[in-house]
């Protein structure tokens, strides 16, 4: 159980509702109670009460739950106050609280305290916590799935699967490393071997279904870039299927860059169009392609739009040989539909037409393929980064426990330490070995009263 201050907050988002929902969380919270409403309450019941000030001022009436310890979303005491939504009122019931709890020393809670309460009491390993703020920002139906399974423990139950049968092997090979005499027959003997292998190929399906479940979280950032007037925003318009950016036969339209999230087969794409790259002396439009090239710096994928009604020219060359080379380039060229021959693409290229919509369905197929997505692939959980390095990192170990395992003099301790360090890494997802440091990034992004 925390022994931590009580902490309070406002639970629901900010701005007017219906309902408001001022959270509160402690060890003990029955004097915190009594104050309050001059009585207890019979936990996980729902109690219609007047809220007042410690002065006896009225400030609301609506639904009292207390949560008794451990049945509670943090593991603590959990009191909540169920009253009507406007920002005034949930502010002076909040503010009451304080008060109400001032010498029991109630604060204001950090963003996202009430989770990290509750992975730090057992109700939730670090995986599931971290699903908890996604499960709130997912912007779309399959990224709210992801979260709901990674919510639900699938994601952590693969994990801690693969932990105990590392642990299991582990403990092989060191009981082992007490009998050096048995040392030749250990892999023989207790089949380690398979059971290496067995343990990399689920690992690398995990990872595999990791990537998938990031790029459902974190989207991809796709840049458009290429000479003025070749498409760019006509495309942007015609993925987000609205008028976002402004379109004009006039050069140099574009001056900054235009960010538009849309969403193929639930994978969000954040779509930025930016200014066309050409020579200029106009001070705006040059500050305007430093911003496009700062873009495509960082862009997961490019699509170099050039006009598919002119021939490609030393300018098209030079934004090609500037383009970096790790980053996926896709050219597309726009205005198939004003060729007087159907357009044939080259190896890396695709024939559009952003005013008549042609040849879109076979970009977005493009973009999910560069992506990695696999439409026919397993329902995947939300991953993070973090995650996937985790993972990646184990993978690396168990293939030195199996350098190792393959020498002629069978280096066991050698074994056993990357089976530990492997097994390390898989933990680090779920928390059970995480730095404060870390915890504390995590948290940090989650909002106040969750």
């Amino acid at each position: 159980m925390s022994a931590y201050a009580p902490i309070a907050a406002i639970a629901t988002a900010p701005g007017r509702g219906g309902i408001g929902v001022v959270r509160i969380s402690g060890a003990d919270l029955s004097e915190l109670v009594r104050r309050l409403f001059q009585r207890d309450l019979t936990p996980r019941h729902a109690h219609y009460l007047p809220f007042k000030t410690v002065e006896g001022e009225l400030l609301d009436e609506g639904i009292a739950i207390y949560f008794r310890a451990p049945h509670s979303y943090t593991g603590e005491d959990v009191l909540e106050l169920q009253g009507h939504g406007g920002p005034a009122v949930l502010r002076r019931v909040l503010d009451s609280c304080l008060a109400a709890g001032r010498d029991l020393g109630v604060r204001l809670a950090e963003p996202g305290e009430f989770t990290r309460r509750a992975f730090l009491n057992d109700r939730m390993d670090l995986a599931q916590a971290e699903a908890v703020a996604d499960l709130i920002e997912a912007s779309s139906v399959a990224a709210a799935r992801g979260a709901m399974a990674s919510l639900s423990g699938e994601f952590s139950a693969r994990v801690n699967d693969l932990s105990d049968r590392i642990i299991h092997l582990r403990m092989l090979v060191e009981a082992t490393l007490d009998f050096p005499e048995e040392e030749i027959d250990f892999l023989e003997k207790y089949q380690a071997r398979p059971t290496l292998d067995a343990l990399a190929g689920d690992l690398s399906a995990l990872i595999a279904q990791a990537r998938q479940g990031v790029i459902l979280r974190e989207g991809l950032h796709v840049v458009l870039a290429g000479q003025p007037n070749v498409g760019k925003s006509s495309l942007l318009n015609a993925l987000a299927g609205d008028d976002i950016a402004i379109v004009t036969p006039i050069a140099g339209t574009t001056r900054d860059k235009v960010v538009q999230e849309i969403h193929i087969d639930g994978v969000p794409l954040h779509i930025v169009d930016t200014a066309g790259l050409r020579e200029t002396e106009d001070t705006v439009e040059s500050i305007g392609i430093a911003r496009t090239w700062q873009e495509i710096e960082r862009a997961d994928v490019i699509l170099h739009l050039q006009d598919a009604t002119q021939p490609g020219d030393e300018l098209d060359a030079q934004i090609t040989a500037r383009l970096p080379a790790r980053t996926p380039v896709l050219k597309v060229f726009n205005k198939v539909d004003l060729l007087p021959e159907p357009f044939v693409a080259g190896p890396g290229e695709l024939g559009i037409s952003a005013k008549r919509g042609a040849g879109l369905d076979a970009l977005r197929a493009e973009l999910l393929q560069i992506a990695g997505w696999n439409p026919g692939a397993e329902s995947p959980w939300l991953a993070r980064e973090r995650h996937l390095h985790a993972l990646q990192e184990a993978a690396e170990h168990l293939e030195l426990a199996a350098a190792h395992a393959s020498q002629d003099d069978r280096v066991l301790d050698l074994f056993a330490e990357e089976l530990r360090l492997a097994h390390d890494s898989l933990s680090s997802i779920t928390g059970k070995f995480t730095s404060d440091d870390l915890l504390g990034e995590i948290f940090s992004s989650f909002c106040i009263g969750k």
